[in-house]
This record gives C-alpha cells, structure tokens and sequence, in this order.
C-alpha cells in the first residue's frame, strides 16, 4: 500500500491552494482517500500481486497509473486551479474504481459493459460506506456514473460463440465517452438544460482520455502496457503461451491490432486530455511504426514463431532497440 499512500499524500499537497473553495475539503479528501484505498486493496485481491486471478493489465498498478503520473501531468499541464476540488476528487475515484470488477457476464444495456456497470454499483456502495451522501454529494454519484460508465468500449457481446475478453477492447471501436452525447440525447433528451450533467459530460470526456493516456506514456512504458494487455488478452482466451496456438495472436495483437488502435481507433475526447497528451502522443508515433516493422522482421528472419511467447521474446529485443 506504501506507493498508493505516496501517490496520496502528493495529491493532498497539489490540491491545498483549492481548500478554500471548499469549507468541507478536509473531509471530502479524507472519505475519498478511503475509498481509494479500499478499491486498491480489493484489484490487488482480486486481479493483482495478492490474487490468484492475476490480470497482467487490469490490476493494482492501472489505479497507480491514472492516479499518480496521468493525474499529475494533466495538474502539471493545466495547473491545480483548472478543476474544482470535487472535480479532482471525482477523477481520482474514477482512476480507483472504475475497473473494480473483471469478471461479469457480458450483458449490452444503453452501451455501457457489465463490466463497467458493476463497477459503478460497487463504487456507490462504497460512496455510501465512507460518509458519502447520495443527497448530499448527488453530483459526485452523477459522475462516477458517467465517468465510469463512459469507459466502456464495447458492450456488445462477440458474434458467434466466442468468449467476452475484456483484452481485446484495445481493438474496438474506442471508448463510450466519444458518443455519450449521443447516448444522453437518446435516454436523457433534456440533459443540456441541466447544468449538472453537462459538468458530469465534460469529467467523462476527460477520465476517458486518462485511461487511455498509456499511449502517451515514454516508450518503454507504453510498449510494456501493450504486452501486458497482450497477456491478459491470452489469459482470458485460455491460450497456452507456450504452445503453437498463441503465436499468431500474440503477433497480430502486438503489431496490427496495436498499429490499428494507435492511428485508427484512438482519440482524445476532451481538450484537456489533448493538451496534456497528445504530444508525448505524437513522440511515440514514429517508434511504434518502428516497433511493428522491427518485429515482423525479427519474426520473418526466425521462421514461423511456435509459441506466443517465443513472439514476447523477439517484442522485448525489438522494443530494447528502440529505447
């Protein structure tokens, strides 16, 4: 817990000059850094370091991610002042709790995931257990659930008989929070009149584009998020790294489908989220062309790869070469 403390007492000290916004900012800092911490505890026991349904990508160390060096670059970017205090608890609760359940049955309602669904019923009760009020804090439920539910990227389940894999995501048609205006328009035909909404709309956009900031992340580190999500993908799949059968996957995961979500799918949903990433973005363009060339001609050089693993193998020499 001690790098989840340090993430948090760093924020408390980024967020000090909004305390006299809020006459309850000790308080309302105090209950969210609880449910923080519970959230942390219970991905690394059910997903994580403590678990023994280990989820190479959706784990303990995600939450760290957005709420430590994503958070502190769009603090960095745009300065403390740019969002309310709520809005910036509101954020980190989001980076905490939005991937808290991995193991739903895949069901398609309004587009948000089973997933993402469970998530946002398990944060409210949470919300509720650290002296939250759902009168009281309304507009924080409001945009958990928006922020939350937004995340989704696909709720749809997979044509055929083919297993939900929350992995494979990545190759999508990209995040919910692109067309959640749409959604409202269609559920919520009135929400533009609301001012509350319209400020729940605008966190999603920006939380979206946190989750999906590991392509802005430096290289060697946003290579490793894709071979993680490479090797959550296979664990869902129920494929044997080390036989024939994870070969090609892994490589098409590791080049096309990487090449395809970076150029084709990605966007950024909010200005903010641009401003702040979109040019580590750009710096990363030019390697990742490089990264899927170098690895399909490793591949090619070595003949058929037999295992998923042999093509993780030739992935970390191509990325090695590149940082």
């Amino acid at each position: 817990m001690q790098p989840l403390e340090n993430v948090l007492a760093g924020r408390l000290g980024q967020l000090r000059p909004l305390w006299s916004t809020n006459a309850n900012a000790e308080v309302l800092l105090a209950r969210c850094a609880d449910v923080i911490r519970i959230a942390y505890a219970r991905m690394a026991l059910r997903h994580g370091s403590l678990s023994e349904d280990f989820h190479a990508y959706h784990n303990e160390t995600h939450i760290l991610d957005i709420l430590g060096g994503r958070i502190d670059r769009l603090i960095a970017t745009h300065g403390v002042f740019a969002l309310g205090l709520r809005d910036w608890c509101i954020l980190g609760l989001f980076a905490a709790c939005h991937d808290l359940r991995q193991r739903e049955e895949p069901m398609y309602e309004a587009g948000v995931g089973a997933n993402e669904r469970a998530s946002i019923e398990e944060t409210f009760r949470l919300l509720d257990h650290c002296g939250f009020s759902r009168s009281a804090d309304a507009d924080i439920y409001l945009a958990i659930d928006l922020t939350i539910g937004g995340s989704t990227f696909d709720a749809r389940p997979p044509p055929g008989s083919a297993a939900f894999n929350a992995a494979e995501l990545v190759q999508s048609g990209g995040a919910l929070a692109a067309k959640l205006s749409q959604k409202l328009d269609k559920h919520r035909p009135d929400w533009r009149n609301d001012p509350r909404i319209v400020h729940a709309h605008d966190l999603a956009l920006i939380a979206a584009d946190l989750d999906t900031a590991n392509v802005a992340e430096p290289f060697d580190r946003f290579a490793s998020s894709a071979e993680n999500l490479c090797l959550e993908r296979e664990m869902l799949c129920l494929r044997n790294l080390d036989g024939v059968e994870s070969a090609q996957p892994v490589l098409g995961f590791l080049t096309d489908g990487q090449d395809r979500f970076f150029f084709d799918l990605h966007r950024f949903n909010s200005e903010l989220g641009r401003q702040s990433f979109g040019p580590a973005k750009d710096d990363n363009a030019a390697r990742l062309k490089s990264l899927s060339l170098g690895l399909r001609a490793r591949i090619a050089m070595r003949g058929r790869p037999q295992s998923g693993r042999q093509v993780l193998k030739a992935y970390a020499e191509t990325v090695a070469g590149l940082v």
